[in-house]
């Protein structure tokens, strides 16, 4: 297929004779893409050419869409600003993926040697979709932002999904619209993943802002004006915000790539695609087997290290060598509840929860510092990173450095 660039970009041009031209295509520019991106440039391989392929010309933080969504808190950064400036930017969708090039919905292709899939993941919403919002993307956040500035006192809104994201969803906005009545629902306990002195810290603090918790009931359906749980609870709701599981876009699965159940590309230990030696899964949307990857939860704190270990992996490829299987483990679960508080969880490498948990301004503070250090680490100052703890691995076999 015909290679052809937009912003930022050229065509290929003639091989040169000396150095054989290799092009590296990444596909997405969340955490995992960009940071694969600058470090794989970063080598500065003679004759190596990489292009990122995303469909807005901005870096979205995606830890930071709750706050967009009730103050317009700036969740977006040009990516001519994070990219290293030898990166190419082709601002497009991706339709299909071939044996050797991406075809983009502009009607154009871009041929590669090495695919970086790195597409991310998105909210999935349930029943009653058309009623809630979501603060999954951007776009969902900006219309959730436009609703929320339409509510008036003494509306209510109810947050469907007890794990992280609806905690820290209902307890943003009840901080910031304290005239709202705000009802957090879940099927199973408020984050049922921290320590037990984790989650009373959590309940505390979304008592203190004033969150109702419904506990132990799932949502049934979602209509105008209310949620009706399956225990036959009716809640009003002027507005219904979706913070229940995430899925993957199709992309993989309409490339006819091996996908898992959940329509994530399945690799080896290394992040290579079964079957595929020339594309490379990271973040959100891979699979990798469960000996490696089985603890690995969907988050920008995976999403970097994954990014990192993938862009190694196409490097070792690109020479010629083999690549390094993946060892990645977590430090801790850092959850904000409003901008005065949160919940700092340590956490074991399989991220199951230690006994100590930080609270209250002390944990405010470190979540912040840890979103700005998530966004400087994709960037080309960040391109050196190493993840600091390695994962579970077998028994019998040793554990490698970890990206």
């Amino acid at each position: 297929m015909t290679a052809s660039h937009g912003n930022r970009s050229s065509s290929h041009g003639t091989r040169s004779s000396e150095v054989s031209s290799r092009q590296v295509v990444v596909v997405g520019a969340g955490y995992a893409g960009v940071i694969a991106a600058n470090r794989i440039q970063a080598a500065r391989r003679p004759g190596v050419t990489v292009t990122v392929v995303n469909p807005r010309s901005e870096f979205v933080e995606r830890v930071r869409l709750h706050q967009h969504a009730t103050d317009g808190t700036g969740a977006t950064h040009a990516l001519s600003g994070i990219l290293d400036p030898a990166v190419r930017l082709r601002i497009a969708s991706v339709e299909e993926i071939t044996d050797a090039a991406v075809v983009l919905d502009d009607g154009g292709s871009l041929d590669f040697d090495v695919l970086v899939y790195a597409v991310g993941s998105r909210s999935v919403r349930g029943v009653g979709a058309e009623h809630t919002h979501t603060v999954g993307d951007l776009e969902d956040a900006n219309r959730l932002r436009s609703r929320l500035r339409e509510l008036t006192a003494g509306s209510s809104v109810v947050v469907v999904g007890g794990g992280l994201t609806g905690v820290e969803t209902s307890a943003e906005i009840a901080e910031r619209f304290p005239g709202l009545t705000v009802r957090l629902v879940s099927s199973g306990p408020v984050a049922e993943g921290l320590s037990d002195r984790g989650r009373r810290g959590v309940t505390r603090t979304l008592a203190r802002l004033g969150v109702e918790v419904h506990a132990g009931s799932r949502m049934l359906r979602a209509e105008p004006g209310r949620v009706v749980l399956a225990d036959g609870t009716d809640l009003a709701s002027d507005c219904t915000i979706w913070a229940g599981a995430f899925g993957v876009p199709d992309l993989a699965r309409r490339s006819s790539l091996p996908v898992d159940d959940a329509g994530r590309l399945r690799t080896d230990e290394n992040l290579v695609c079964l079957g595929h030696p020339n594309v490379i899964g990271v973040g959100d949307a891979v699979a990798p087997p469960a000996r490696v990857a089985g603890h690995i939860r969907m988050s920008c704190q995976a999403a970097i290290p994954l990014g990192a270990h993938g862009a190694d992996t196409a490097l070792a490829l690109l020479g010629g060598q083999a690549p390094r299987p993946l060892s990645m483990g977590f430090a801790s679960q850092c959850i904000s509840l409003g901008r005065r508080a949160g919940v700092v969880q340590l956490v074991h490498a399989d991220d199951s929860p230690r006994s100590v948990a930080l609270g209250g301004r002390t944990a405010a503070v470190v979540k912040e510092l840890i979103c700005r250090s998530a966004r400087w680490g994709v960037g080309t100052r960040g391109s050196a990173v190493r993840w600091p703890v390695s994962g579970p691995t077998p028994a019998g076999q040793p554990q490698g450095t970890s990206a």
